[in-house]
Protein backbone atom coordinates (compact mmCIF):
# COMPACT_ATOMS: atom_id res chain seq x y z
CA UNK A 1 0.00 0.00 0.00
CA UNK A 2 2.85 2.33 0.92
CA UNK A 3 4.52 1.62 -2.42
CA UNK A 4 1.31 2.56 -4.28
CA UNK A 5 1.08 5.91 -2.44
CA UNK A 6 4.73 6.66 -3.18
CA UNK A 7 4.24 5.78 -6.86
CA UNK A 8 1.23 8.10 -7.16
CA UNK A 9 3.15 10.96 -5.51
CA UNK A 10 6.08 10.40 -7.85
CA UNK A 11 3.80 10.36 -10.86
CA UNK A 12 2.07 13.61 -9.80
CA UNK A 13 5.44 15.27 -9.25
CA UNK A 14 6.54 14.11 -12.73
CA UNK A 15 3.37 15.52 -14.30
CA UNK A 16 3.91 18.89 -12.59
CA UNK A 17 7.48 19.02 -13.86
CA UNK A 18 6.42 18.22 -17.40
CA UNK A 19 3.76 20.94 -17.19
CA UNK A 20 6.30 23.47 -15.96
CA UNK A 21 8.65 22.64 -18.78
CA UNK A 22 5.82 23.07 -21.29
CA UNK A 23 4.93 26.53 -19.88
CA UNK A 24 8.59 27.58 -19.91
CA UNK A 25 8.92 26.46 -23.53
CA UNK A 26 5.83 28.43 -24.54
CA UNK A 27 7.18 31.57 -22.82
CA UNK A 28 10.54 31.17 -24.56
CA UNK A 29 8.86 30.89 -27.93
CA UNK A 30 6.77 34.02 -27.24
CA UNK A 31 9.85 35.99 -26.14
CA UNK A 32 11.72 34.90 -29.26
CA UNK A 33 8.82 36.03 -31.37
CA UNK A 34 8.74 39.52 -29.72
CA UNK A 35 12.51 39.93 -30.14
CA UNK A 36 12.36 39.01 -33.83
CA UNK A 37 9.47 41.40 -34.43
CA UNK A 38 11.32 44.29 -32.70
CA UNK A 39 14.52 43.64 -34.60
CA UNK A 40 12.61 43.50 -37.86
CA UNK A 41 10.96 46.88 -37.28
CA UNK A 42 14.15 48.61 -36.08
CA UNK A 43 16.36 47.41 -38.89
CA UNK A 44 13.93 47.96 -41.71
CA UNK A 45 13.89 51.12 -43.77
CA UNK A 46 12.49 52.43 -46.94
CA UNK A 47 14.06 51.39 -50.15
CA UNK A 48 15.16 54.89 -51.10
CA UNK A 49 18.48 56.11 -49.64
CA UNK A 50 17.70 59.77 -49.88
CA UNK A 51 14.62 61.89 -49.24
CA UNK A 52 11.44 61.00 -47.38
CA UNK A 53 9.87 57.62 -48.15
CA UNK A 54 6.77 57.55 -50.28
CA UNK A 55 3.32 56.36 -49.08
CA UNK A 56 3.47 53.42 -51.51
CA UNK A 57 6.75 52.10 -50.03
CA UNK A 58 5.30 52.30 -46.50
CA UNK A 59 2.23 50.34 -47.65
CA UNK A 60 4.38 47.64 -49.20
CA UNK A 61 6.51 47.45 -46.03
CA UNK A 62 3.42 47.13 -43.84
CA UNK A 63 2.05 44.32 -46.01
CA UNK A 64 5.35 42.43 -45.74
CA UNK A 65 5.41 42.81 -41.95
CA UNK A 66 1.76 41.73 -41.71
CA UNK A 67 2.50 38.59 -43.75
CA UNK A 68 5.52 37.79 -41.54
CA UNK A 69 3.46 38.28 -38.37
CA UNK A 70 0.70 36.04 -39.69
CA UNK A 71 3.18 33.28 -40.51
CA UNK A 72 4.80 33.56 -37.05
CA UNK A 73 1.42 33.37 -35.33
CA UNK A 74 0.40 30.34 -37.40
CA UNK A 75 3.68 28.61 -36.58
CA UNK A 76 3.33 29.32 -32.85
CA UNK A 77 -0.26 28.07 -32.79
CA UNK A 78 0.83 24.85 -34.49
CA UNK A 79 3.67 24.30 -32.00
CA UNK A 80 1.38 24.99 -29.02
CA UNK A 81 -1.18 22.50 -30.38
CA UNK A 82 1.53 19.86 -30.76
CA UNK A 83 2.71 20.48 -27.19
CA UNK A 84 -0.83 20.19 -25.86
CA UNK A 85 -1.32 16.94 -27.77
CA UNK A 86 1.94 15.50 -26.41
CA UNK A 87 1.02 16.56 -22.87
CA UNK A 88 -2.42 14.99 -23.18
CA UNK A 89 -0.89 11.76 -24.47
CA UNK A 90 1.53 11.64 -21.53
CA UNK A 91 -1.31 12.30 -19.09
CA UNK A 92 -3.31 9.40 -20.56
CA UNK A 93 -0.31 7.09 -20.23
CA UNK A 94 0.23 8.11 -16.61
CA UNK A 95 -3.47 7.65 -15.89
CA UNK A 96 -3.31 4.14 -17.30
CA UNK A 97 -0.28 3.32 -15.16
CA UNK A 98 -2.01 4.68 -12.03
CA UNK A 99 -5.16 2.65 -12.70
CA UNK A 100 -3.07 -0.46 -13.24
CA UNK A 101 -1.17 0.17 -10.01
CA UNK A 102 -4.38 0.75 -8.07
CA UNK A 103 -6.05 -2.40 -9.42
CA UNK A 104 -3.04 -4.59 -8.63
CA UNK A 105 -2.47 -3.06 -5.18
CA UNK A 106 1.23 -2.57 -5.79
CA UNK A 107 3.77 -0.72 -7.90
CA UNK A 108 4.10 -1.35 -11.60
CA UNK A 109 7.44 -0.23 -13.00
CA UNK A 110 8.28 0.61 -16.55
CA UNK A 111 9.93 -2.77 -16.98
CA UNK A 112 6.69 -4.49 -16.01
CA UNK A 113 4.75 -2.38 -18.51
CA UNK A 114 7.24 -3.33 -21.21
CA UNK A 115 6.73 -7.00 -20.38
CA UNK A 116 2.94 -6.76 -20.50
CA UNK A 117 2.68 -7.02 -24.28
CA UNK A 118 4.64 -10.32 -24.62
CA UNK A 119 2.68 -11.62 -21.64
CA UNK A 120 -0.60 -10.71 -23.31
CA UNK A 121 0.51 -12.43 -26.52
CA UNK A 122 1.45 -15.55 -24.54
CA UNK A 123 -1.99 -15.57 -22.95
CA UNK A 124 -3.59 -15.17 -26.36
CA UNK A 125 -1.66 -18.13 -27.78
CA UNK A 126 -2.62 -20.28 -24.79
CA UNK A 127 -6.23 -19.28 -25.32
CA UNK A 128 -5.93 -20.41 -28.95
CA UNK A 129 -4.84 -23.85 -27.73
CA UNK A 130 -7.71 -24.07 -25.26
CA UNK A 131 -10.26 -23.15 -27.98
CA UNK A 132 -8.90 -25.59 -30.57
CA UNK A 133 -10.15 -29.15 -30.84
CA UNK A 134 -7.00 -30.74 -29.37
CA UNK A 135 -7.67 -32.48 -26.06
CA UNK A 136 -11.44 -32.63 -26.34
CA UNK A 137 -14.06 -32.66 -29.08
CA UNK A 138 -16.69 -30.07 -29.83
CA UNK A 139 -20.24 -30.50 -31.03
CA UNK A 140 -20.57 -30.20 -34.80
CA UNK A 141 -23.78 -29.67 -36.77
CA UNK A 142 -23.05 -32.31 -39.44
CA UNK A 143 -20.37 -34.35 -41.18
CA UNK A 144 -19.64 -31.37 -43.44
CA UNK A 145 -18.30 -29.36 -40.50
CA UNK A 146 -15.52 -31.87 -39.72
CA UNK A 147 -11.96 -30.64 -40.28
CA UNK A 148 -10.19 -33.79 -41.54
CA UNK A 149 -6.61 -34.77 -40.78
CA UNK A 150 -3.85 -35.43 -43.27
CA UNK A 151 -1.42 -38.21 -42.46
CA UNK A 152 2.28 -38.20 -43.23
CA UNK A 153 5.45 -40.25 -42.91
CA UNK A 154 9.09 -39.38 -43.49
CA UNK A 155 8.64 -39.52 -47.26
CA UNK A 156 4.96 -39.13 -48.06
CA UNK A 157 1.91 -37.01 -47.35
CA UNK A 158 -1.54 -38.62 -47.71
CA UNK A 159 -4.03 -35.87 -48.46
CA UNK A 160 -7.71 -35.36 -49.15
CA UNK A 161 -7.20 -31.96 -50.80
CA UNK A 162 -4.98 -33.08 -53.66
CA UNK A 163 -4.32 -29.70 -55.27
CA UNK A 164 -2.87 -29.23 -58.73
CA UNK A 165 -1.01 -32.56 -58.85
CA UNK A 166 -4.21 -34.57 -58.20
CA UNK A 167 -2.13 -37.12 -56.26
CA UNK A 168 -3.77 -38.69 -53.19
CA UNK A 169 -0.25 -39.34 -51.85
CA UNK A 170 2.99 -37.63 -52.76
CA UNK A 171 6.24 -36.18 -51.54
CA UNK A 172 5.53 -32.65 -50.32
CA UNK A 173 5.92 -30.51 -53.42
CA UNK A 174 5.63 -27.08 -51.85
CA UNK A 175 8.68 -25.79 -50.03
CA UNK A 176 6.69 -24.39 -47.11
CA UNK A 177 5.02 -27.77 -46.52
CA UNK A 178 8.36 -29.62 -46.57
CA UNK A 179 9.94 -27.18 -44.13
CA UNK A 180 6.87 -27.24 -41.90
CA UNK A 181 6.94 -31.04 -41.47
CA UNK A 182 10.73 -31.08 -41.09
CA UNK A 183 10.51 -28.51 -38.30
CA UNK A 184 7.75 -30.49 -36.57
CA UNK A 185 9.79 -33.70 -36.68
CA UNK A 186 12.93 -31.93 -35.44
CA UNK A 187 11.00 -30.36 -32.54
CA UNK A 188 9.49 -33.73 -31.61
CA UNK A 189 12.88 -35.50 -31.60
CA UNK A 190 14.41 -32.71 -29.52
CA UNK A 191 11.57 -33.02 -27.02
CA UNK A 192 12.00 -36.81 -26.79
CA UNK A 193 15.77 -36.66 -26.32
CA UNK A 194 15.95 -33.62 -24.01
CA UNK A 195 14.59 -33.85 -20.44
CA UNK A 196 12.03 -31.15 -19.85
CA UNK A 197 12.19 -30.85 -16.06
CA UNK A 198 14.54 -31.35 -13.13
CA UNK A 199 12.93 -34.71 -12.31
CA UNK A 200 13.38 -35.84 -15.92
CA UNK A 201 17.03 -34.77 -15.81
CA UNK A 202 17.69 -36.81 -12.65
CA UNK A 203 15.92 -39.80 -14.15
CA UNK A 204 17.93 -39.42 -17.35
CA UNK A 205 21.19 -39.27 -15.40
CA UNK A 206 20.31 -42.49 -13.54
CA UNK A 207 19.35 -44.32 -16.71
CA UNK A 208 21.88 -42.85 -19.09
CA UNK A 209 22.98 -46.25 -20.31
CA UNK A 210 19.51 -47.72 -20.77
CA UNK A 211 17.66 -44.70 -22.21
CA UNK A 212 16.72 -44.73 -25.90
CA UNK A 213 17.99 -42.00 -28.24
CA UNK A 214 15.26 -41.30 -30.75
CA UNK A 215 16.13 -40.77 -34.41
CA UNK A 216 14.05 -40.08 -37.53
CA UNK A 217 13.99 -43.81 -38.26
CA UNK A 218 11.86 -44.29 -35.10
CA UNK A 219 9.13 -42.07 -36.52
CA UNK A 220 6.17 -44.18 -37.68
CA UNK A 221 3.55 -41.67 -38.83
CA UNK A 222 1.85 -38.45 -37.96
CA UNK A 223 -1.46 -36.72 -38.53
CA UNK A 224 -2.10 -33.01 -38.89
CA UNK A 225 -4.95 -30.62 -39.50
CA UNK A 226 -5.46 -26.87 -39.48
CA UNK A 227 -8.29 -24.93 -37.91
CA UNK A 228 -7.79 -21.71 -39.81
CA UNK A 229 -8.89 -19.42 -36.98
CA UNK A 230 -6.91 -21.17 -34.24
CA UNK A 231 -3.84 -23.08 -35.43
CA UNK A 232 -2.35 -26.36 -36.69
CA UNK A 233 -2.33 -29.57 -34.67
CA UNK A 234 0.31 -32.29 -35.09
CA UNK A 235 0.26 -35.76 -33.53
CA UNK A 236 3.42 -37.82 -34.08
CA UNK A 237 3.96 -41.49 -33.18
CA UNK A 238 7.39 -43.04 -32.55
CA UNK A 239 8.55 -46.56 -31.74
CA UNK A 240 9.20 -46.99 -28.02
CA UNK A 241 11.48 -49.14 -25.90
CA UNK A 242 9.72 -52.39 -26.87
CA UNK A 243 7.66 -53.69 -29.76
CA UNK A 244 4.36 -52.90 -28.04
CA UNK A 245 5.40 -49.51 -26.65
CA UNK A 246 5.05 -46.22 -28.49
CA UNK A 247 5.73 -42.57 -27.80
CA UNK A 248 3.24 -40.01 -28.97
CA UNK A 249 3.85 -36.27 -29.07
CA UNK A 250 1.16 -33.67 -29.62
CA UNK A 251 2.33 -30.29 -30.91
CA UNK A 252 0.27 -27.22 -31.66
CA UNK A 253 1.24 -24.19 -33.71
CA UNK A 254 -1.17 -21.44 -32.60
CA UNK A 255 -2.10 -18.64 -34.93
CA UNK A 256 -1.44 -15.17 -33.57
CA UNK A 257 -3.87 -12.26 -33.57
CA UNK A 258 -4.68 -10.44 -36.77
CA UNK A 259 -2.32 -7.62 -37.70
CA UNK A 260 -3.35 -4.73 -39.88
CA UNK A 261 -0.83 -4.61 -42.71
CA UNK A 262 -2.35 -2.02 -45.01
CA UNK A 263 -5.33 0.29 -45.24
CA UNK A 264 -5.33 2.06 -48.57
CA UNK A 265 -7.67 3.64 -51.07
CA UNK A 266 -7.45 2.22 -54.59
CA UNK A 267 -8.81 4.38 -57.41
CA UNK A 268 -9.37 2.44 -60.65
CA UNK A 269 -11.16 5.23 -62.48
CA UNK A 270 -8.41 5.75 -65.04
CA UNK A 271 -7.14 2.16 -65.27
CA UNK A 272 -7.64 1.06 -68.88
CA UNK A 273 -7.53 -2.65 -69.75
CA UNK A 274 -6.25 -3.78 -73.13
CA UNK A 275 -7.93 -7.13 -73.83
CA UNK A 276 -5.83 -9.10 -76.33
CA UNK A 277 -7.47 -12.01 -78.19
CA UNK A 278 -5.53 -14.24 -80.63
CA UNK A 279 -7.83 -15.78 -83.26
CA UNK A 280 -7.85 -18.13 -86.22
CA UNK A 281 -11.19 -18.84 -87.93
CA UNK A 282 -13.85 -19.73 -85.26
CA UNK A 283 -15.99 -16.78 -86.38
CA UNK A 284 -19.16 -18.11 -84.69
CA UNK A 285 -17.34 -18.16 -81.34
CA UNK A 286 -16.01 -14.67 -82.03
CA UNK A 287 -19.54 -13.33 -82.61
CA UNK A 288 -20.60 -14.83 -79.28
CA UNK A 289 -17.53 -13.29 -77.63
CA UNK A 290 -18.34 -9.86 -79.06
CA UNK A 291 -21.93 -10.08 -77.84
CA UNK A 292 -20.62 -10.47 -74.27
CA UNK A 293 -17.93 -7.84 -74.90
CA UNK A 294 -20.48 -5.27 -76.02
CA UNK A 295 -22.65 -5.79 -72.95
CA UNK A 296 -19.88 -5.95 -70.33
CA UNK A 297 -17.03 -3.84 -71.68
CA UNK A 298 -18.87 -1.17 -73.65
CA UNK A 299 -22.15 -0.67 -71.82
CA UNK A 300 -21.15 -1.52 -68.24
CA UNK A 301 -17.43 -0.82 -67.83
CA UNK A 302 -16.35 1.60 -70.57
CA UNK A 303 -12.61 1.51 -69.77
CA UNK A 304 -11.47 -1.19 -72.21
CA UNK A 305 -9.49 -1.43 -75.44
CA UNK A 306 -9.79 -4.57 -77.58
CA UNK A 307 -6.88 -5.94 -79.63
CA UNK A 308 -7.64 -8.85 -81.98
CA UNK A 309 -4.66 -10.61 -83.61
CA UNK A 310 -5.97 -12.72 -86.51
CA UNK A 311 -3.95 -15.48 -88.18
CA UNK A 312 -4.56 -16.25 -91.83
CA UNK A 313 -6.79 -14.84 -94.55
CA UNK A 314 -9.77 -17.21 -94.48
CA UNK A 315 -12.79 -15.70 -92.66
CA UNK A 316 -10.86 -12.49 -91.98
CA UNK A 317 -13.61 -10.42 -93.62
CA UNK A 318 -16.22 -11.88 -91.23
CA UNK A 319 -14.13 -10.91 -88.20
CA UNK A 320 -13.68 -7.40 -89.56
CA UNK A 321 -17.40 -7.12 -90.27
CA UNK A 322 -18.27 -8.22 -86.72
CA UNK A 323 -15.96 -5.56 -85.25
CA UNK A 324 -17.34 -2.85 -87.52
CA UNK A 325 -20.94 -3.74 -86.62
CA UNK A 326 -20.12 -3.53 -82.92
CA UNK A 327 -18.35 -0.22 -83.45
CA UNK A 328 -21.32 1.23 -85.34
CA UNK A 329 -24.09 -0.10 -83.08
CA UNK A 330 -22.39 0.58 -79.74
CA UNK A 331 -20.39 3.65 -80.78
CA UNK A 332 -17.19 1.84 -79.80
CA UNK A 333 -13.92 2.92 -81.43
CA UNK A 334 -11.31 1.53 -79.00
CA UNK A 335 -10.25 -1.56 -80.91
CA UNK A 336 -7.33 -2.72 -83.04
CA UNK A 337 -7.41 -5.53 -85.62
CA UNK A 338 -4.07 -7.00 -86.65
CA UNK A 339 -3.59 -9.68 -89.30
CA UNK A 340 -0.71 -12.16 -89.54
CA UNK A 341 -0.46 -14.34 -92.62
CA UNK A 342 1.22 -17.27 -90.88
CA UNK A 343 0.56 -20.43 -88.87
CA UNK A 344 -1.45 -19.86 -85.69
CA UNK A 345 0.57 -19.42 -82.50
CA UNK A 346 -1.26 -18.22 -79.42
CA UNK A 347 1.91 -17.01 -77.71
CA UNK A 348 3.08 -15.07 -80.76
CA UNK A 349 -0.34 -13.47 -81.19
CA UNK A 350 -0.47 -12.27 -77.59
CA UNK A 351 3.14 -11.12 -77.70
CA UNK A 352 2.61 -9.06 -80.86
CA UNK A 353 -0.62 -7.59 -79.49
CA UNK A 354 1.08 -6.53 -76.25
CA UNK A 355 4.09 -4.97 -77.98
CA UNK A 356 1.95 -3.11 -80.53
CA UNK A 357 0.40 -0.90 -77.83
CA UNK A 358 1.83 2.65 -77.93
CA UNK A 359 -0.23 4.35 -75.23
CA UNK A 360 2.02 3.90 -72.19
CA UNK A 361 2.00 1.29 -69.44
CA UNK A 362 -1.41 -0.32 -69.90
CA UNK A 363 -2.96 -3.23 -68.00
CA UNK A 364 -3.13 -6.29 -70.27
CA UNK A 365 -5.72 -9.05 -70.09
CA UNK A 366 -4.74 -12.07 -72.20
CA UNK A 367 -7.98 -13.71 -73.24
CA UNK A 368 -9.38 -16.41 -75.56
CA UNK A 369 -12.43 -16.33 -77.78
CA UNK A 370 -14.25 -19.01 -75.74
CA UNK A 371 -14.02 -17.02 -72.49
CA UNK A 372 -16.96 -15.30 -70.81
CA UNK A 373 -16.30 -12.66 -68.15
CA UNK A 374 -18.32 -10.19 -66.10
CA UNK A 375 -17.82 -6.52 -65.23
CA UNK A 376 -16.89 -7.56 -61.68
CA UNK A 377 -14.02 -9.59 -63.08
CA UNK A 378 -12.61 -6.52 -64.83
CA UNK A 379 -12.45 -4.72 -61.49
CA UNK A 380 -10.86 -7.80 -59.92
CA UNK A 381 -8.28 -7.69 -62.70
CA UNK A 382 -7.52 -4.04 -61.90
CA UNK A 383 -7.28 -4.63 -58.15
CA UNK A 384 -4.99 -7.67 -58.28
CA UNK A 385 -2.35 -6.40 -60.73
CA UNK A 386 0.16 -3.70 -59.85
CA UNK A 387 3.09 -2.61 -62.02
CA UNK A 388 6.42 -3.78 -60.68
CA UNK A 389 4.77 -5.59 -57.76
CA UNK A 390 2.20 -8.22 -58.68
CA UNK A 391 0.49 -10.06 -61.55
CA UNK A 392 -2.90 -11.76 -61.48
CA UNK A 393 -3.44 -15.36 -62.63
CA UNK A 394 -7.13 -16.12 -62.02
CA UNK A 395 -8.44 -19.69 -61.88
CA UNK A 396 -11.46 -19.75 -64.18
CA UNK A 397 -14.53 -21.98 -63.90
CA UNK A 398 -14.65 -24.43 -66.81
CA UNK A 399 -18.10 -25.42 -68.03
CA UNK A 400 -19.11 -29.05 -68.64
CA UNK A 401 -20.95 -30.13 -71.79
CA UNK A 402 -24.37 -28.42 -71.56
CA UNK A 403 -26.01 -31.33 -73.40
CA UNK A 404 -24.95 -33.64 -70.57
CA UNK A 405 -25.81 -31.16 -67.81
CA UNK A 406 -29.33 -30.43 -69.08
CA UNK A 407 -30.11 -33.83 -70.61
CA UNK A 408 -30.54 -32.83 -74.26
CA UNK A 409 -29.66 -29.96 -76.60
CA UNK A 410 -33.28 -28.80 -76.64
CA UNK A 411 -33.24 -28.02 -72.90
CA UNK A 412 -30.06 -25.89 -72.89
CA UNK A 413 -30.79 -22.34 -71.63
CA UNK A 414 -29.09 -19.12 -72.74
CA UNK A 415 -25.37 -18.80 -72.01
CA UNK A 416 -25.89 -16.26 -69.21
CA UNK A 417 -28.17 -18.75 -67.39
CA UNK A 418 -25.66 -21.59 -67.73
CA UNK A 419 -22.95 -19.81 -65.75
CA UNK A 420 -23.64 -21.40 -62.38
CA UNK A 421 -20.75 -22.50 -60.19
CA UNK A 422 -21.71 -25.97 -58.94
CA UNK A 423 -20.03 -29.36 -58.95
CA UNK A 424 -22.35 -30.69 -61.68
CA UNK A 425 -21.95 -27.68 -64.00
CA UNK A 426 -18.17 -27.39 -64.18
CA UNK A 427 -14.86 -27.33 -62.31
CA UNK A 428 -12.08 -24.93 -61.36
CA UNK A 429 -9.52 -25.13 -64.15
CA UNK A 430 -6.52 -24.90 -61.84
CA UNK A 431 -4.19 -26.46 -64.42
CA UNK A 432 -4.74 -23.60 -66.89
CA UNK A 433 -2.61 -20.44 -66.92
CA UNK A 434 -3.68 -18.78 -70.17
CA UNK A 435 -5.96 -16.05 -68.78
CA UNK A 436 -3.90 -13.46 -66.92
CA UNK A 437 -3.84 -9.76 -65.99
CA UNK A 438 -0.46 -8.03 -65.95
CA UNK A 439 0.97 -4.66 -66.80
CA UNK A 440 2.76 -4.23 -70.10
CA UNK A 441 5.97 -3.11 -68.37
CA UNK A 442 6.12 -6.33 -66.34
CA UNK A 443 5.38 -8.41 -69.44
CA UNK A 444 8.22 -6.77 -71.37
CA UNK A 445 10.67 -6.91 -68.46
CA UNK A 446 10.05 -10.62 -67.93
CA UNK A 447 10.80 -11.35 -71.60
CA UNK A 448 7.31 -12.00 -72.97
CA UNK A 449 6.15 -15.28 -74.52
CA UNK A 450 8.25 -17.99 -76.10
CA UNK A 451 7.20 -17.33 -79.69
CA UNK A 452 8.79 -20.56 -80.93
CA UNK A 453 5.87 -22.54 -79.45
CA UNK A 454 3.30 -23.27 -82.16
CA UNK A 455 -0.42 -23.96 -81.84
CA UNK A 456 -2.19 -24.05 -78.49
CA UNK A 457 -0.65 -24.85 -75.13
CA UNK A 458 2.73 -24.57 -73.47
CA UNK A 459 3.33 -20.85 -73.92
CA UNK A 460 1.14 -19.95 -70.91
CA UNK A 461 2.99 -22.27 -68.51
CA UNK A 462 6.33 -20.94 -69.78
CA UNK A 463 5.34 -17.34 -69.01
CA UNK A 464 3.80 -18.32 -65.67
CA UNK A 465 7.03 -19.97 -64.54
CA UNK A 466 8.98 -16.84 -65.49
CA UNK A 467 6.91 -14.85 -63.03
CA UNK A 468 7.29 -17.54 -60.37
CA UNK A 469 11.08 -17.25 -60.73
CA UNK A 470 10.93 -13.44 -60.41
CA UNK A 471 10.42 -11.16 -57.40
CA UNK A 472 6.90 -10.25 -58.45
CA UNK A 473 3.97 -11.48 -56.38
CA UNK A 474 1.82 -13.95 -58.34
CA UNK A 475 -1.82 -13.72 -57.21
CA UNK A 476 -3.47 -17.07 -57.95
CA UNK A 477 -7.13 -17.29 -56.93
CA UNK A 478 -10.48 -18.62 -58.19
CA UNK A 479 -12.50 -15.95 -59.99
CA UNK A 480 -16.29 -16.13 -59.80
CA UNK A 481 -16.65 -13.87 -62.84
CA UNK A 482 -14.47 -15.75 -65.36
CA UNK A 483 -15.79 -18.77 -67.29
CA UNK A 484 -14.48 -21.12 -69.95
CA UNK A 485 -17.37 -22.04 -72.25
CA UNK A 486 -17.52 -25.68 -73.26
CA UNK A 487 -16.54 -26.65 -76.78
CA UNK A 488 -15.99 -30.07 -78.29
CA UNK A 489 -12.45 -31.41 -78.09
CA UNK A 490 -11.11 -33.44 -81.03
CA UNK A 491 -8.39 -36.05 -80.61
CA UNK A 492 -6.63 -36.58 -83.95
CA UNK A 493 -6.23 -40.13 -85.25
CA UNK A 494 -2.57 -39.51 -86.13
CA UNK A 495 -1.64 -39.01 -82.47
CA UNK A 496 0.59 -41.71 -80.91
CA UNK A 497 -1.24 -44.11 -78.56
CA UNK A 498 -0.01 -42.44 -75.35
CA UNK A 499 -0.93 -38.94 -76.50
CA UNK A 500 -4.29 -40.11 -77.83
CA UNK A 501 -5.07 -41.72 -74.46
CA UNK A 502 -4.14 -38.50 -72.65
CA UNK A 503 -6.26 -36.50 -75.06
CA UNK A 504 -9.27 -38.73 -74.41
CA UNK A 505 -8.76 -38.47 -70.64
CA UNK A 506 -8.72 -34.68 -70.94
CA UNK A 507 -11.84 -34.83 -73.09
CA UNK A 508 -13.62 -36.95 -70.49
CA UNK A 509 -12.63 -34.57 -67.68
CA UNK A 510 -14.04 -31.61 -69.61
CA UNK A 511 -17.20 -33.46 -70.66
CA UNK A 512 -18.98 -34.03 -67.35
CA UNK A 513 -18.56 -34.64 -63.63
CA UNK A 514 -17.60 -38.04 -62.22
CA UNK A 515 -21.20 -38.75 -61.24
CA UNK A 516 -22.59 -37.70 -64.62
CA UNK A 517 -20.06 -39.85 -66.49
CA UNK A 518 -21.04 -42.75 -64.26
CA UNK A 519 -24.70 -42.27 -65.15
CA UNK A 520 -23.77 -42.30 -68.84
CA UNK A 521 -21.64 -45.42 -68.43
CA UNK A 522 -24.40 -47.33 -66.63
CA UNK A 523 -27.28 -45.90 -68.65
CA UNK A 524 -28.29 -49.29 -70.12
CA UNK A 525 -28.47 -50.83 -66.66
CA UNK A 526 -30.47 -47.85 -65.41
CA UNK A 527 -32.88 -48.04 -68.36
CA UNK A 528 -33.42 -51.76 -67.77
CA UNK A 529 -34.16 -51.08 -64.11
CA UNK A 530 -36.70 -48.40 -65.02
CA UNK A 531 -38.44 -50.75 -67.46
CA UNK A 532 -38.75 -53.43 -64.77
CA UNK A 533 -40.18 -50.89 -62.35
CA UNK A 534 -42.72 -49.77 -64.91
CA UNK A 535 -43.82 -53.34 -65.68
CA UNK A 536 -44.19 -54.10 -62.00
CA UNK A 537 -46.32 -51.00 -61.46
CA UNK A 538 -48.56 -51.94 -64.42
CA UNK A 539 -49.05 -55.50 -63.09
CA UNK A 540 -49.93 -54.18 -59.62
CA UNK A 541 -52.45 -51.81 -61.17
CA UNK A 542 -54.19 -54.66 -63.06
CA UNK A 543 -54.43 -56.77 -59.91
CA UNK A 544 -56.16 -54.01 -58.02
Amino acid sequence: MLRAVMLRRGLLLWVSRVGGLMVLLCCSLSLLYVMRCTAGVGGAGPAHSGGPPSAHSYQVLLQEREEQHRLHISSLKKQIAQLKEALQERSQQLKGVQESAASQGGGVGEAQVAKSQPADLQEFLKAQLSKAEVTFGIRLPSEYAVVPFESFTLQRVYQLEMGLTRHPEEKPVRKDKREELAEVLETALHSLNTPSSEQDRRSAAEKAQASKVYTPSDFIEGITRTEKDKGTLYELTFRGESSNEFRRLVLFRPFGPLLKVKNERVDTTNVLINIIVPLSRRTDKFKQFMHNFREVCVRQDGRVHLTVVYFGIEQMSEVQSTLENTSREANFKNYTLMQLDEEFSRGRGLDIGARAWKGGNVLLFFCDVDIYFTADFLNTCRLNAQPGKKVFYPVLFSQYNPSVIYGSPDRIPAVEQQLVIKKDTGFWRDFGFGMTCQYRSDFLNIGGFDIDIKGWGGEDVHLYRKYLHSNLLVVRAPSRGLFHLWHEKHCADELPPDQYRMCMQSKAMNEASHGQLGMLFFRHEIEAHLRKQKLQQNSNTKKT
